[in-house]
């Protein structure tokens, strides 16, 4: 939606196709249905204009841009079938000389699979379109600028697809666009995030070390990180989110021999967030053991990272959902949505009246506002 709604910013005509009736009609209506800064406005802007509107079904157009999710199967293995499917829901439309870019997270070679399933059911266009991968580079609680500013890596089928994909671009990108093939552009993004994986892999590995050793693991990466050549990121509840916490499998899946320090960082960092969760049981069996009655557990924190109400693969929400799964007291507070399926969501000041212990996962800037109370677990660096 926010690469939609920046494309129809520039008078580009956009239809934004979603198989969910409700996101349809939010946008329609000029609303966001999710927490994203500045991307209100501009929706509600594109939309009151004529240039940006949403529908269940697709149409014939000169550019479609399939951006769909592309989840597990087995034992990490990706799954392209959502890619697939909107590939198929937009073969009756196709015409000679369109453009199809996939921005979804691909493993390598699902463009050439998409061309495959397109000349399969429309052979009359071999030959006849253009097609090409790009992914996007964007950071939640930023996407906008970011989607504008940010180089791009574009790799088309063949040189023309390439060509094509790259004068799209520049109507809405004021990055640098990088040429190249489909297959690299789609390791591009693999790899990307593989090595932001790899590096919270190692600060969270030394968090539990600190943990054992007594040492305070904030203080020691600042003062690791005042050497000019160390930067050190910050260690956290595991990772989550639909880009760090999958791709790297990806990779894993198809290269598996090859992967190993790969596969080591999603394991440590998985690991993470089933050490929080016993960090978080021993303490309040600790509690009851000292008060004789169950600890109320106050959860900081649900998304995946801090300031946004992403829940994908959230390690917050896993440590939230053990604890309540496993029959503890638990008090959820995510400033950043009011509901949820399954959860009850508490305010911040009711838990901080009532809780006995308190677990910050995610460091909200909401939460760095509360003095730290007694029985505080900070798994995100809230009180470094």
């Amino acid at each position: 939606m926010p690469t939609a709604a920046l494309i129809s910013s520039k008078n580009i005509p956009v239809l934004g196709i979603d198989v969910n009736e409700k996101v349809i009609s939010t946008i329609n209506k000029g609303e966001i249905h999710i927490v994203e800064p500045d991307l209100d406005g501009l929706v509600h802007n594109v939309v009151t204009k004529g240039l940006f509107k949403a529908s269940l079904t697709p149409e014939a157009a000169d550019v479609y841009l399939i951006a769909v999710p592309t989840p597990f199967k087995g034992e990490h293995e990706p799954d392209i079938s959502y890619v697939e499917s909107a590939t198929r829901m937009i073969l009756p439309t196709l015409k000679e000389g369109a453009l199809v870019i996939i921005e979804s997270t691909s493993p390598v070679g699902t463009t050439e699979k998409m061309q495959e399933v397109i000349y399969t059911e429309r052979p009359e266009l071999k030959g006849k379109i253009y097609m090409a991968y790009c992914p996007e580079r964007v950071l939640p609680g930023n996407v906008i600028h970011e989607l504008e500013h940010n180089d791009r890596a574009i790799g088309g089928i063949d040189e023309t697809s390439t060509e094509k994909a790259v004068d799209f671009y520049r109507l809405f990108v004021r990055g640098e666009l990088h040429k190249t093939n489909a297959r690299t552009a789609e390791m591009c993004k693999l790899v990307e995030n593989s090595s932001r994986d790899v590096q919270i892999a190692f600060a969270n590995e030394l968090s539990m070390i600190c943990d054992k050793a007594d040492i305070n693991v904030w203080e020691l990466i600042n003062l690791a990180n005042k050497h000019p050549r160390v930067n050190i990121l910050q260690p956290g509840t595991g990772v989550g989110g639909h880009c760090i916490a999958v791709d790297p499998w990806f990779i894993v899946s198809e290269f598996p021999q090859e992967a190993k320090i790969i596969r080591s960082a999603r394991e440590i960092n998985n690991y993470k967030t089933e050490w929080a969760i016993e960090k978080t049981k021993n303490a309040a069996l600790k509690f009851k053991l000292e008060n004789g009655r169950d600890a109320k557990v106050a959860c900081f924190g649900l998304a995946f990272k801090p300031n946004i109400d992403d829940l994908r693969e959230s390690p917050a929400l896993l440590v939230t959902e053990t604890l309540i799964k496993e029959g503890f007291q638990v008090m959820p507070v995510e400033p950043n949505i009011s509901e949820h399926q399954t959860l009850t969501i508490y305010k911040t000041e009711d838990v901080l009246e009532q809780a006995d212990i308190f677990v910050f996962l995610v460091a909200h800037k909401e939460f760095s506002r509360i003095e730290k109370p007694e029985n505080t677990l900070d798994f995100c660096g809230n009180y470094k």
